[in-house]
Protein backbone atom coordinates (compact mmCIF):
# COMPACT_ATOMS: atom_id res chain seq x y z
CA UNK A 1 0.00 0.00 0.00
CA UNK A 2 1.30 3.57 -1.09
CA UNK A 3 1.88 5.60 1.55
CA UNK A 4 -0.28 8.33 2.18
CA UNK A 5 0.82 11.82 1.45
CA UNK A 6 2.47 14.05 4.43
CA UNK A 7 -0.31 16.98 3.61
CA UNK A 8 -3.43 16.71 0.63
CA UNK A 9 -5.26 19.63 -0.11
CA UNK A 10 -8.71 19.16 -2.35
CA UNK A 11 -10.54 21.37 -3.73
CA UNK A 12 -9.81 24.65 -1.22
CA UNK A 13 -11.76 27.57 -1.57
CA UNK A 14 -11.72 30.89 0.40
CA UNK A 15 -14.01 33.50 0.57
CA UNK A 16 -14.16 36.95 2.48
CA UNK A 17 -16.98 39.22 2.90
CA UNK A 18 -17.39 42.23 0.44
CA UNK A 19 -20.25 44.32 -0.66
CA UNK A 20 -22.90 42.61 1.92
CA UNK A 21 -22.13 38.99 0.76
CA UNK A 22 -18.59 36.90 -0.23
CA UNK A 23 -15.94 37.20 -2.24
CA UNK A 24 -13.95 33.62 -3.71
CA UNK A 25 -10.14 34.34 -3.77
CA UNK A 26 -8.44 30.93 -3.93
CA UNK A 27 -11.14 28.81 -6.28
CA UNK A 28 -10.80 25.18 -6.35
CA UNK A 29 -6.89 24.90 -5.09
CA UNK A 30 -5.55 20.95 -5.09
CA UNK A 31 -2.00 20.01 -4.61
CA UNK A 32 -0.38 17.62 -1.99
CA UNK A 33 3.24 17.52 -0.43
CA UNK A 34 5.21 14.45 0.29
CA UNK A 35 7.38 14.09 3.41
CA UNK A 36 11.08 15.92 3.13
CA UNK A 37 9.26 17.48 -0.58
CA UNK A 38 10.48 21.36 -0.63
CA UNK A 39 7.60 23.11 -2.84
CA UNK A 40 7.09 26.71 -4.17
CA UNK A 41 3.74 28.13 -4.74
CA UNK A 42 4.51 31.74 -6.61
CA UNK A 43 2.54 33.88 -8.26
CA UNK A 44 2.50 37.86 -8.04
CA UNK A 45 0.68 39.71 -5.17
CA UNK A 46 -3.07 39.19 -4.84
CA UNK A 47 -2.96 35.68 -6.27
CA UNK A 48 -3.97 33.96 -3.45
CA UNK A 49 -1.02 33.09 -2.03
CA UNK A 50 -1.22 33.56 1.57
CA UNK A 51 -4.91 33.49 1.79
CA UNK A 52 -4.27 29.32 0.77
CA UNK A 53 -1.32 29.20 3.53
CA UNK A 54 -3.15 30.32 6.45
CA UNK A 55 -6.38 28.63 5.29
CA UNK A 56 -4.44 25.36 5.91
CA UNK A 57 -4.09 25.99 9.58
CA UNK A 58 -7.60 27.90 9.49
CA UNK A 59 -6.17 30.93 10.75
CA UNK A 60 -8.33 33.20 8.38
CA UNK A 61 -11.73 32.68 11.00
CA UNK A 62 -13.77 34.07 11.67
CA UNK A 63 -12.75 36.91 9.24
CA UNK A 64 -13.16 34.73 6.47
CA UNK A 65 -14.44 31.28 5.45
CA UNK A 66 -13.14 28.14 3.61
CA UNK A 67 -14.64 24.89 1.98
CA UNK A 68 -12.46 22.15 0.85
CA UNK A 69 -10.45 18.94 2.29
CA UNK A 70 -7.49 19.79 4.26
CA UNK A 71 -5.43 16.40 5.65
CA UNK A 72 -2.51 16.16 7.15
CA UNK A 73 -1.13 12.68 7.93
CA UNK A 74 -4.49 11.37 6.69
CA UNK A 75 -6.21 13.41 9.22
CA UNK A 76 -9.20 15.90 8.47
CA UNK A 77 -7.66 19.39 9.55
CA UNK A 78 -11.09 21.06 8.44
CA UNK A 79 -13.06 18.84 11.09
CA UNK A 80 -10.41 19.40 13.89
CA UNK A 81 -12.01 21.05 17.01
CA UNK A 82 -9.36 24.58 18.33
CA UNK A 83 -7.82 22.45 20.61
CA UNK A 84 -6.91 19.78 18.55
CA UNK A 85 -5.60 22.76 15.99
CA UNK A 86 -3.76 23.96 18.56
CA UNK A 87 -1.55 21.15 18.78
CA UNK A 88 -1.32 21.43 15.30
CA UNK A 89 -0.47 24.70 14.86
CA UNK A 90 3.24 25.07 15.65
CA UNK A 91 3.42 21.42 16.24
CA UNK A 92 3.15 19.20 13.27
CA UNK A 93 3.44 22.34 11.22
CA UNK A 94 5.28 25.29 11.71
CA UNK A 95 4.59 28.96 10.16
CA UNK A 96 7.11 31.41 9.71
CA UNK A 97 5.96 34.99 8.74
CA UNK A 98 6.89 37.20 6.25
CA UNK A 99 8.04 40.38 8.38
CA UNK A 100 9.56 39.01 11.64
CA UNK A 101 9.39 42.06 12.86
CA UNK A 102 5.85 42.59 13.26
CA UNK A 103 5.65 38.89 13.78
CA UNK A 104 7.99 39.03 17.10
CA UNK A 105 6.94 40.81 20.26
CA UNK A 106 9.17 43.70 20.57
CA UNK A 107 8.29 43.76 24.44
CA UNK A 108 9.70 40.38 24.88
CA UNK A 109 13.64 38.95 24.29
CA UNK A 110 13.77 36.78 21.42
CA UNK A 111 15.09 33.82 23.34
CA UNK A 112 11.76 33.98 26.06
CA UNK A 113 9.62 33.76 22.87
CA UNK A 114 11.32 30.67 21.54
CA UNK A 115 10.93 29.27 24.83
CA UNK A 116 7.29 30.30 25.28
CA UNK A 117 6.83 28.32 21.96
CA UNK A 118 8.65 25.28 23.13
CA UNK A 119 7.02 25.49 26.43
CA UNK A 120 3.60 25.81 24.35
CA UNK A 121 4.09 21.67 22.86
CA UNK A 122 6.16 20.27 25.50
CA UNK A 123 5.46 19.59 29.59
CA UNK A 124 9.08 21.05 30.76
CA UNK A 125 10.06 24.02 32.87
CA UNK A 126 11.17 27.17 32.52
CA UNK A 127 14.85 26.41 32.64
CA UNK A 128 14.96 23.50 30.17
CA UNK A 129 12.79 25.30 28.21
CA UNK A 130 15.68 27.74 28.18
CA UNK A 131 18.25 25.34 27.23
CA UNK A 132 16.31 24.20 24.13
CA UNK A 133 15.36 27.84 23.00
CA UNK A 134 19.18 28.24 23.01
CA UNK A 135 20.06 24.86 21.00
CA UNK A 136 17.38 25.91 18.53
CA UNK A 137 18.68 29.40 18.06
CA UNK A 138 21.99 27.52 17.80
CA UNK A 139 20.64 25.36 15.18
CA UNK A 140 19.24 28.33 12.54
CA UNK A 141 22.80 29.41 13.08
CA UNK A 142 21.72 32.89 15.18
CA UNK A 143 25.47 34.09 16.56
CA UNK A 144 26.14 33.51 20.52
CA UNK A 145 22.91 32.43 21.23
CA UNK A 146 22.92 32.05 24.97
CA UNK A 147 24.23 35.65 24.83
CA UNK A 148 21.58 36.98 22.60
CA UNK A 149 18.78 35.06 24.57
CA UNK A 150 17.92 38.42 26.31
CA UNK A 151 17.86 40.65 23.29
CA UNK A 152 15.16 42.13 22.00
CA UNK A 153 13.89 42.53 18.30
CA UNK A 154 14.73 45.58 17.61
CA UNK A 155 18.76 44.43 18.55
CA UNK A 156 19.08 41.70 15.93
CA UNK A 157 19.17 42.83 12.21
CA UNK A 158 16.41 41.61 9.61
CA UNK A 159 18.71 38.03 8.71
CA UNK A 160 18.80 37.64 12.46
CA UNK A 161 15.11 38.22 13.50
CA UNK A 162 14.05 35.80 10.42
CA UNK A 163 16.45 32.91 11.94
CA UNK A 164 14.14 33.55 15.51
CA UNK A 165 11.55 33.32 13.38
CA UNK A 166 12.52 29.89 11.96
CA UNK A 167 13.50 28.69 15.49
CA UNK A 168 9.97 29.57 16.94
CA UNK A 169 8.84 27.74 13.99
CA UNK A 170 10.78 24.29 14.94
CA UNK A 171 10.43 24.60 18.40
CA UNK A 172 7.26 22.21 18.40
CA UNK A 173 9.15 19.78 15.95
CA UNK A 174 7.13 19.91 12.54
CA UNK A 175 6.91 17.68 10.03
CA UNK A 176 5.95 20.75 7.88
CA UNK A 177 7.21 24.07 7.56
CA UNK A 178 5.46 27.17 5.63
CA UNK A 179 7.52 29.59 5.15
CA UNK A 180 5.32 32.71 3.95
CA UNK A 181 7.97 35.26 1.66
CA UNK A 182 10.90 34.60 4.24
CA UNK A 183 13.34 36.56 2.10
CA UNK A 184 11.21 39.12 0.61
CA UNK A 185 12.40 42.39 2.62
CA UNK A 186 16.44 41.13 3.09
CA UNK A 187 18.86 41.62 1.16
CA UNK A 188 20.58 39.46 -1.63
CA UNK A 189 23.38 38.47 1.03
CA UNK A 190 20.77 37.88 3.62
CA UNK A 191 18.42 36.27 1.14
CA UNK A 192 20.98 33.75 0.42
CA UNK A 193 21.56 32.42 3.58
CA UNK A 194 18.13 32.08 5.11
CA UNK A 195 17.58 29.57 1.66
CA UNK A 196 20.76 27.85 2.47
CA UNK A 197 19.71 27.46 6.33
CA UNK A 198 16.14 26.07 5.39
CA UNK A 199 17.82 23.80 2.66
CA UNK A 200 20.02 22.66 5.31
CA UNK A 201 17.15 21.83 8.05
CA UNK A 202 14.81 20.29 5.16
CA UNK A 203 18.22 17.74 4.63
CA UNK A 204 19.25 17.39 8.16
CA UNK A 205 15.69 17.11 9.86
CA UNK A 206 13.56 15.25 7.03
CA UNK A 207 11.41 18.64 6.94
CA UNK A 208 8.79 19.19 4.01
CA UNK A 209 8.85 22.64 3.07
CA UNK A 210 5.91 24.63 1.61
CA UNK A 211 7.55 28.32 0.40
CA UNK A 212 5.38 30.81 -0.62
CA UNK A 213 6.50 33.58 -2.69
CA UNK A 214 6.46 35.73 -5.87
CA UNK A 215 10.40 35.36 -6.74
CA UNK A 216 10.90 32.17 -9.14
CA UNK A 217 14.69 32.42 -8.54
CA UNK A 218 13.96 31.89 -4.41
CA UNK A 219 11.93 28.59 -5.60
CA UNK A 220 14.88 27.64 -7.82
CA UNK A 221 17.07 27.12 -5.05
CA UNK A 222 15.53 25.59 -2.51
CA UNK A 223 12.36 23.64 -4.35
CA UNK A 224 11.83 20.44 -5.95
CA UNK A 225 8.55 21.15 -7.76
CA UNK A 226 6.12 24.66 -8.24
CA UNK A 227 2.94 25.46 -8.04
CA UNK A 228 1.65 28.89 -10.19
CA UNK A 229 -1.40 30.53 -9.10
CA UNK A 230 -3.22 32.83 -10.48
CA UNK A 231 -6.34 35.04 -9.28
CA UNK A 232 -7.19 32.09 -6.67
CA UNK A 233 -6.41 29.22 -8.99
CA UNK A 234 -3.30 26.78 -10.05
CA UNK A 235 -2.80 27.31 -13.38
CA UNK A 236 0.76 25.00 -13.77
CA UNK A 237 2.28 22.70 -11.62
CA UNK A 238 5.33 20.37 -11.69
CA UNK A 239 9.28 19.51 -11.85
CA UNK A 240 11.29 22.55 -11.43
CA UNK A 241 13.74 21.40 -14.29
CA UNK A 242 10.78 21.13 -16.52
CA UNK A 243 8.57 24.02 -15.84
CA UNK A 244 11.64 26.42 -15.95
CA UNK A 245 13.15 25.40 -18.82
CA UNK A 246 10.01 25.20 -20.83
CA UNK A 247 6.81 26.56 -19.06
CA UNK A 248 4.03 25.26 -19.88
CA UNK A 249 1.01 28.17 -19.22
CA UNK A 250 1.70 31.90 -20.84
CA UNK A 251 1.72 33.57 -17.13
CA UNK A 252 4.20 30.87 -16.05
CA UNK A 253 6.38 31.73 -18.95
CA UNK A 254 5.79 35.81 -18.34
CA UNK A 255 6.88 35.51 -14.66
CA UNK A 256 10.30 33.44 -15.81
CA UNK A 257 10.28 36.59 -18.19
CA UNK A 258 10.11 39.35 -15.81
CA UNK A 259 12.88 37.34 -13.48
CA UNK A 260 16.10 39.70 -14.11
CA UNK A 261 19.09 38.67 -15.43
CA UNK A 262 23.12 39.65 -15.56
CA UNK A 263 24.19 40.52 -18.33
CA UNK A 264 20.65 41.26 -19.75
CA UNK A 265 20.33 45.00 -20.85
CA UNK A 266 17.00 46.29 -19.90
CA UNK A 267 14.38 48.03 -22.67
CA UNK A 268 14.38 51.75 -22.39
CA UNK A 269 15.86 51.46 -18.83
CA UNK A 270 12.73 49.27 -17.71
CA UNK A 271 12.96 46.14 -16.21
CA UNK A 272 11.02 44.01 -18.00
CA UNK A 273 7.44 43.51 -16.00
CA UNK A 274 3.75 41.62 -17.51
CA UNK A 275 1.27 43.80 -18.58
CA UNK A 276 -1.91 44.67 -16.23
CA UNK A 277 -2.54 43.43 -13.25
CA UNK A 278 -4.08 40.72 -11.43
CA UNK A 279 -7.70 41.05 -11.52
CA UNK A 280 -9.73 41.61 -8.70
CA UNK A 281 -11.37 38.83 -7.42
CA UNK A 282 -15.00 40.41 -7.58
CA UNK A 283 -14.71 41.16 -10.82
CA UNK A 284 -12.76 38.26 -12.88
CA UNK A 285 -13.20 37.76 -16.22
CA UNK A 286 -15.28 35.33 -17.93
CA UNK A 287 -13.46 32.61 -19.14
CA UNK A 288 -9.52 32.37 -17.94
CA UNK A 289 -8.73 35.48 -15.48
CA UNK A 290 -5.28 35.76 -17.44
CA UNK A 291 -6.54 36.09 -20.76
CA UNK A 292 -6.80 39.99 -20.69
CA UNK A 293 -2.66 39.86 -20.13
CA UNK A 294 -2.20 36.96 -22.63
CA UNK A 295 0.01 37.25 -25.83
CA UNK A 296 -1.29 34.27 -26.90
CA UNK A 297 -5.41 34.58 -26.29
CA UNK A 298 -7.82 32.78 -28.39
CA UNK A 299 -11.39 33.24 -28.18
CA UNK A 300 -11.89 30.25 -26.27
CA UNK A 301 -9.93 31.97 -23.83
CA UNK A 302 -12.37 34.82 -22.90
CA UNK A 303 -15.11 32.39 -22.84
CA UNK A 304 -14.44 29.28 -20.76
CA UNK A 305 -11.84 28.66 -17.85
CA UNK A 306 -9.61 26.06 -19.14
CA UNK A 307 -9.18 22.79 -17.12
CA UNK A 308 -5.97 21.62 -15.06
CA UNK A 309 -4.67 18.83 -16.98
CA UNK A 310 -1.59 17.68 -18.90
CA UNK A 311 -0.02 19.79 -21.28
CA UNK A 312 0.23 17.30 -23.82
CA UNK A 313 0.63 12.96 -24.12
CA UNK A 314 3.18 11.42 -21.81
CA UNK A 315 3.65 14.58 -19.39
CA UNK A 316 1.94 13.60 -16.48
CA UNK A 317 4.17 14.97 -13.95
CA UNK A 318 3.10 18.15 -15.62
CA UNK A 319 -0.45 20.50 -15.07
CA UNK A 320 -1.07 23.40 -16.89
CA UNK A 321 -4.69 25.25 -16.90
CA UNK A 322 -4.40 26.96 -20.92
CA UNK A 323 -6.35 26.09 -23.79
CA UNK A 324 -3.75 26.86 -26.11
CA UNK A 325 -1.89 23.88 -25.31
CA UNK A 326 -4.46 21.36 -26.00
CA UNK A 327 -5.11 22.91 -29.55
CA UNK A 328 -1.79 22.44 -29.92
CA UNK A 329 -1.51 18.78 -28.64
Amino acid sequence: MAELPLLEVRDLRVEFPAGGGWIEVVRGLSFSIERGEAVGLVGESGSGKSASALALLRLLEPAGRQRGEIRLDGKDLQGMTERELQEVRGGRIGLVFQEPMTALNPAISIGEQVAETVRAHRRIGRREARFEAIALLERVALPNPSRRYDDYPHQLSGGQRQRVLIAAALAGGPALLIADEPTTALDVTLQAQVLDLLRRLRDEMGLAVLLITHDLAVVAQLCQRVLVLYAGRLVEEGPIDAVFSRPAHPYTEALLRSVPRLGQPAARGQMPSIPGSVPDPSSLPAGCAFAPRCGYVMPICREEVPQLEAPGPGIESRLAACHLRRVLG
